[in-house]
């Protein structure tokens, strides 16, 4: 009988703690409702590269574990980083594309750590932008494209960050 009463305050206890995660999912996703990436390639966009990536997650900036639910960047996905005279374009599987214009980035680097994610030391590419609503955020994604890893990584780090100088500049405001 106590093999059953402890199995049973074990199950209990788990039950709780999926309860408790699911309501505080919810709680984030109601708490970011106002935060929206803006949506749709613009037309006469010159496609300049293409990359296979994993979207991680989206993040306070400078506070790469805690999460923001951006929609429609809320959920880790495959697919594709394409990259434009005017911006880059996250074509993520289920989710319409969004498109970060050159004037809403802000900076691109390498990272090792965010939220759900550590991989080997500059594994990930942190893209630093502006939200619809003008709040600064970091996205993490990991290039997995046929160059080799490591080359499609830098290659991708080298076009965004050359948008975000032409940011800098005007030059594709």
């Amino acid at each position: 009988m106590t093999q059953q009463i402890a199995g049973a305050v074990v199950l209990v206890v788990a039950l709780l703690l999926l309860l408790a995660g699911v309501f505080a999912w919810r709680a984030r996703l109601r708490r970011d409702a106002g935060l929206t990436a803006p949506l749709g390639v613009p037309e006469h966009a010159e496609v300049r590269a293409r990359y296979e990536t994993l979207y991680v997650a989206t993040t306070k900036h400078d506070q790469p574990l805690e999460r923001l639910a951006v929609r429609p960047l809320v959920y880790r996905a495959r697919g594709e980083l394409t990259i434009t005279d005017r911006g880059a374009a996250l074509s993520l599987d289920g989710s319409p594309t969004v498109f970060l214009a050159s004037n809403r980035l802000i900076g691109a680097d390498r990272a090792t750590v965010t939220i759900d994610r550590v991989v080997e030391p500059g594994g990930l590419i942190r893209l630093t932008w502006r939200t619809d609503e003008g709040t600064v955020v970091d996205s993490y994604l990991r290039i997995t494209g046929d160059l080799g890893h490591t080359d499609a990584q830098s290659a991708a780090l080298t076009d965004l960050q050359r948008l975000c100088a032409d940011s800098e500049t005007g030059a594709s405001a």
